[in-house]
Formats: C-alpha cells, sequence, structure tokens
C-alpha cells in the first residue's frame, strides 16, 4: 500500500467518496475512510440512492414506521436519503470545523424529474437544505440551460451548491458566471458571503466512452491513436477556465467581500474502458483547489497503486487544446458529443429516481400494517 491518497491531498486535491449508504455510516466505515484514507468529503446522486435503499441495508425500520404513518412514496424517499446525509454531515463535521468549512461536505441532488424547471429546482433546493438542516450540506443542482437560474437564486439565498452534470466548457463557463452572479446577489442582501462554498462537477469518464466508441467507428490508426485523451483534454482545459475566471476583476471584489473560489469537482473518475489504468483519471488530474470524488473501487484503486507525480494538469493547456482539434479535424462534433452526455445524464438519473419510487413502494406496500 503506497500513500497516494496522502500525496494526493498534500498536492491539493480534496478526496470526495461517490457513495453512501446507511450501512456505511452505522458499521464505522465512513468514518475509516476518513480516518485512514484522507477521504474529506461524500457525494450522492439518485444512482447511489436507488442501489443502496434496494440493497435493504438499514432501511426496514424507517420504512416500516413511514408505511404506518401512510406517507407518500416521494416523502418517504425524502425522509430516507435527507436521514442518510443528515447522519453524514454530522460524521464529516470534524473535518468542515478543521478545515474552515471548506471540505467535511456530504451533497444530497435535487429531484432529477425538475432538471428543466427554474422555479421547481429552487423550491426543492431550498426545502433540501431545510430537511437536512447541517452547514456542512452542498445541494446538487444540474447545469442544464434551467439548472443555471437557479444556481443563481439558491446562492444568492445563502445555500451552498454543488453544481453537476457538467460536460462541456461553455455550459462550465455559465456555471461559474452563474454563481458569481449569486454571490452578487448575496452580497447585495447584506449576506455573509464566507458562509457560502460551492464546487462544479466537471464529469469525466463518459466523455471518453462517448467519444472512444465514435474512435473505433472510424477504425482509423489516426482515430485509435486519439483513444483515451479527449477526457483529460476536455478537464485540464476546464481548469485552465477555472484560472480564468478566478481572476478576474469581477471575481477579486468578490474576494475582497469574504467569498470562496467555486472549486472544480472531478466526476465520473471510475475508468469504464479495462484498456485503460484504473487510476487514470485521479493520476493525471492532479491540480490544486480540486475535488476529485471517487467510487469506492477508485479510491482502493489509487491508494494500492496511484502514481500521484504532482501537478499534471497546468501546463498541458496546449497539448488538451490540439487533442481537441485533432477530434474536430475526424468529424467528431463536440457539441453534439456534450449535448449527447447532459441528456443521458438527466435521463440516468430519472431512471434511477424512478425505480428507486418503484421499490420503495413495494417495501411501502410489503410492510404497510394490516387494518383493523
Amino acid at each position: 500500500m503506497t500513500d497516494a491518497l496522502k500525496r494526493l491531498s498534500d498536492e491539493g486535491v480534496a478526496i470526495w467518496l461517490d457513495d453512501l449508504s446507511r450501512k456505511r455510516i452505522t458499521s464505522g466505515n465512513l468514518a475509516e475512510l476518513i480516518d485512514q484514507q484522507h477521504v474529506v468529503g461524500v457525494t450522492t446522486n439518485p444512482s447511489i440512492f436507488q442501489k443502496a435503499i434496494s440493497a435493504g441495508d438499514g432501511y426496514s425500520q424507517q420504512l416500516a414506521d413511514l408505511a404506518t404513518r401512510k406517507v407518500t412514496v416521494e416523502e418517504a424517499i425524502r425522509m430516507i436519503t435527507t436521514a442518510d446525509v443528515r447522519d453524514a454531515a454530522d460524521v464529516l463535521r470534524p473535518v468542515f470545523d478543521a478545515t474552515g468549512g471548506q471540505d467535511g461536505r456530504v451533497s444530497i441532488e435535487v429531484d432529477p424529474r425538475l432538471a428543466h424547471h427554474t422555479a421547481a429546482t429552487i423550491a426543492e433546493a431550498k426545502q433540501l437544505a431545510w430537511l437536512v438542516d447541517r452547514p456542512n450540506t452542498l445541494i446538487k443542482i444540474p447545469a442544464t440551460k434551467a439548472g443555471l437560474p437557479a444556481i443563481t437564486e439558491v446562492i444568492g439565498l445563502g445555500i451552498s451548491v454543488n453544481v453537476t452534470l457538467i460536460f462541456s466548457l461553455e455550459r462550465y463557463r455559465e456555471v461559474m458566471d452563474a454563481y458569481l452572479a449569486g454571490l452578487e446577489k448575496a452580497k447585495a442582501a447584506g449576506l455573509d458571503l464566507s458562509e457560502i462554498r460551492s464546487v462544479a462537477s466537471f464529469f469525466v469518464s463518459r466523455v471518453d466512452s462517448e467519444i472512444d466508441k465514435r474512435l473505433e467507428k472510424l477504425g482509423t490508426d489516426e482515430a485509435k491513436a486519439l483513444k483515451g485523451k479527449a477526457a483529460l483534454a476536455n478537464a485540464r482545459l476546464a481548469y485552465q477556465a477555472f484560472e480564468e475566471v478566478f481572476s478576474t476583476e469581477r471575481w477579486a471584489a468578490l474576494d475582497k467581500a469574504g467569498a470562496h473560489k467555486q472549486r472544480p469537482l472531478w466526476a465520473s473518475t471510475g475508468v469504464k474502458d479495462p484498456a485503460y489504468k484504473d487510476t487514470l483519471y485521479v493520476d493525471e488530474l492532479v491540480a490544486p483547489g480540486t475535488v476529485n470524488t471517487m467510487p469506492e473501487a477508485t479510491l482502493e484503486a489509487t491508494a494500492a497503486r496511484g502514481q500521484i507525480t504532482g501537478d499534471t494538469v497546468r501546463g498541458t493547456y496546449a497539448s488538451a487544446q490540439a487533442d481537441l482539434d485533432a477530434l474536430a479535424a475526424l468529424g467528431i462534433s463536440y457539441d453534439d458529443v456534450v449535448q449527447l452526455l447532459e441528456d443521458e445524464g438527466v435521463e440516468k438519473f430519472e431512471a434511477s429516481w424512478n425505480d428507486l419510487l418503484k421499490s420503495t413502494e413495494a417495501e411501502l406496500v410489503r410492510l404497510a400494517p394490516s387494518e383493523g
């Protein structure tokens, strides 16, 4: 076992776990990962909750109580998921306190069915922040067109946000703009900007999955030589955009007022192609002031064989741009790929949410007390 995770932390990369279940909390496993594996945050999404609740570990008593109370399935899911997030936030509270609120965070997502509805997303974000009621929570809002004004509004209310499902560089710039606009609203309202935090979840592996498929279809040597390059190039150029936006005069005014930068978070860092090294999206995306949220398998792989050799992002922008240009020259449309991935991302989370609704409803029916 190398101490690659410590080296990663020392390079300024916050390690967050992309997973949560009640069993992980009650067994002490989450506390152990914080203590031994340098984990300083947790992210959740509808797929993670669907998997955890369907596995059934630790949820039967609460489900039985909810069935007895005859709550709706939507209310049951929110009671269950916010309970897990609240408990995880309490486990992470010492990290939150030690890092001045930067880490020790747990993310929870608005209902994915609201991804294209601004007002409903805002209302849900407020409700989730109230339900969890912990200062170290981040409310996840998708970076859809409808999500952008919601981000501004929610940040303006002083609620910390994890912006999710970012695939394109243009959309990422819009996300940063929405964050700054939110901070300006919060400042105008007299809120303490130092209390507001945000991360921007830039998705990685899915970009390679989609573009590699298209390169394989082309089948030329030139096409095959570009396999496995798009995701890293895209993420590295996102960091360049981050550096640019957070060195503007607009940012300087907010910085002076006590605001914090919105950190880039590398999401979807589990390698999908077995031909690639399982720590590819960790080793090659090391840059200060970032977050890498890893599924447990990636966390373990990094601990065992990660090769952390310092900053692997800054200084790569020209070659990253050249890789994207080479893809365009082969007729692969960047805009088409990133829009497809955003649409698929929303659809996948919706499908997981619908599966969760169905399986939870079945459990509520099964556990409902007989009348009389």
